[in-house]
């Protein structure tokens, strides 16, 4: 007899192959909602990029208003004190 004859292995339980087989359950689970996170987490990245592009080029746009509006602005001639009370 050799020795890996002699080694005995203890026998499982049927309650312990349940207990395998929810836990091989539960970390498909896992392994799936990971996936789906990830997913989701490459999807927001995406997103955020977007749009902090986009809130940069809003931003543009709002300095470039400003500059047309305070320029029309020093076009205008000042009102005197005079032309206030009339």
């Amino acid at each position: 007899m050799n020795l890996l004859t002699q080694i005995r292995l203890p026998v499982y339980s049927g309650g312990m192959v349940s207990e395998f087989h929810q836990l091989a359950e539960k970390l498909s689970q896992l392994a799936e909602l990971t996936q789906s996170l990830r997913r989701e987490n490459a999807d927001l990245r995406l997103a955020v990029a977007a749009l902090t592009s986009e809130n940069g080029d809003l931003s543009k746009r709002i300095q470039e208003a400003y500059q047309r509006v305070s320029a029309l602005l020093e076009k205008i001639p000042a009102i005197s004190e005079s032309e206030e009370v009339a």
